[in-house]
């Protein structure tokens, strides 16, 4: 028997009647009708006993972790080491990221020694191979196949048993006996669904492809990321050429971990060493200007931050922030002003981080307070500089975790000062650094650093 619920596209709450608003997330206009086929009760009224059998975790066995490498180390240290058996991969990103691109050169990587079945429901096969030809994949072991019927998709996938299966994309999929148009929240839910079943099933991994709304979320998230192994987003620019994987949720490895990629007309090319593109084209002795040193994982990033302050010629001065928290940035600002007697409330405030990437660490504060300072005294931090910290609302510069690595990657990289926090620098022995190490504790400080 089918029965119309309607079902919220923003948070996937259900309700009996139609609102024009969602009672659970208080969106307007989000609910939309679906039918749903509902089970008949036991006419009997006797209550049917179901046995569930339970095993004691300490004879549980076969739990040895399998992992597939990618063939592409940037990849694989994002996932934690490799793809592992029967696990489901979500892989989301704004049009034009490299979504399909990247998943593409994985296959052509993996191919040598496995069988990948490329289930595609937007482009043809064709298509799919003049892609590949621009990306220098070929081999007998890739598997297309133009399907958006999910269940005759697990029918082949239990047939042919490949190694690895990609889905591109959950929004073009529909599952037979759900009435709801392909991209629907109940369609993308029931769909992941019986993808992770058959993943599970028979330890193929499926790598899924997700498109992004207009928030810039995977469309019908709350609804599968709780259902998938694995959740990871392509951050980035469109008109830049730096692209960022960032994983939010992984039940095999940690979420810490980004990798690097850089786009070029023959697909994404892993970046090991991140800092040196996004210094690229620096200038020095520059006022306004400060390098800082974040953690992604267990990676250091150096980047560089820079800001312009100048007279407002509004009653409200402006401030813009790109790539750096907007309340944060006004947040160092009040410190500043308060603790440090800088005049800022009738200077505009411009503040970008190079690179087109995000940073959101708080280590980061401190080269945002240098660099702010810098700008509107018109003085410039001694070459080779690099800051880090994280500062308080009592104008104190705060201690920060991985010290010695960021120092460590300083030194290889070849900058000759490093600018901390002082409690951080009572942590270290200087003799083992070849790098000189300025420590402070007080925003108060940051005039008496520069020249």
């Amino acid at each position: 028997m089918l029965k119309s619920i309607y079902v919220c596209s923003n948070c996937g709450a259900s309700t009996s009647k139609w609102y024009g608003r969602c009672p659970t997330c208080g969106e307007w206009n989000t609910l939309e009708e679906n039918a749903v086929e509902v089970n008949k009760k036991n006419k009997s009224g006797v209550k049917t006993n179901h046995n569930v059998d339970t095993v004691p975790l300490s004879q549980v066995t076969g739990v040895e972790e399998i992992r597939y490498t990618t063939g592409i180390d940037e990849l694989d240290r994002v996932l934690g080491g490799g793809i592992v058996k029967g696990s489901v991969v979500l892989l989301g990103g704004e049009p034009g990221s490299g979504k399909s691109t990247l998943l593409l050169e994985m296959c052509g990587k993996i191919c040598d020694s496995a069988t990948v079945l490329y289930v595609s429901g937007e482009e043809s096969a064709r298509q799919i191979k003049l892609r590949a030809n621009r990306l220098g994949v070929d081999s007998d072991n890739l598997l297309i196949a133009n399907e958006t019927n999910i269940e005759k998709i697990n029918s082949l996938i239990q047939n042919d048993k490949p190694d690895l299966c990609i889905i591109d994309s959950i929004q073009t999929m529909e599952l037979e006996g759900v009435t709801s148009s392909a991209g629907s929240l109940v369609q993308v839910r029931e769909c992941a669904s019986a993808l992770t079943r058959t993943a599970k099933s028979y330890g193929i991994p499926i790598f899924i492809i997700g498109h992004v709304n207009k928030d810039g979320a995977i469309a019908g998230p709350k609804v599968m990321e709780h259902i998938v192994d694995t959740v990871m987003y392509i951050e980035g620019d469109r008109y830049l050429a730096l692209r960022v994987l960032r994983c939010v949720k992984n039940r095999f490895g940690s979420t810490n971990e980004i990798g690097i990629f850089d786009m070029t007309d023959k697909g994404l090319v892993p970046v090991s060493n991140p800092s040196m593109i996004l210094l690229e084209g620096r200038n020095e002795n520059l006022s306004g200007c400060c390098l800082t040193c974040i953690m992604e994982g267990t990676r250091p990033v150096i980047a560089e931050i820079q800001s312009l302050t100048a007279k407002t010629a509004f009653s409200v001065p402006r401030r813009t922030s790109d790539g750096y928290d907007y309340n944060r940035v006004n947040l160092i600002i009040a410190v500043l002003e308060k603790r440090a007697g800088y005049y800022i409330s009738a200077l505009d405030v411009y503040l970008n981080v190079t690179g087109g990437i995000s940073l959101d660490e708080t280590a980061s504060d401190l080269a945002v307070a240098v660099s702010i300072v810098s700008s509107i005294l018109d003085k410039t931090l001694p070459d080779s500089t690099v800051a880090f910290g994280e500062i308080g609302l009592g104008g104190e510069v705060r201690s920060v975790r991985d010290a010695h690595i960021r120092v460590k990657e300083l030194e290889k990289l070849g900058f000759e000062r490093c600018i901390l926090p002082r409690a951080n620098l009572n942590k270290l022995n200087k003799k083992d650094y070849g790098i000189e190490l300025i420590g402070i504790s007080s925003v108060k400080e940051i005039g008496k650093l520069l020249k």
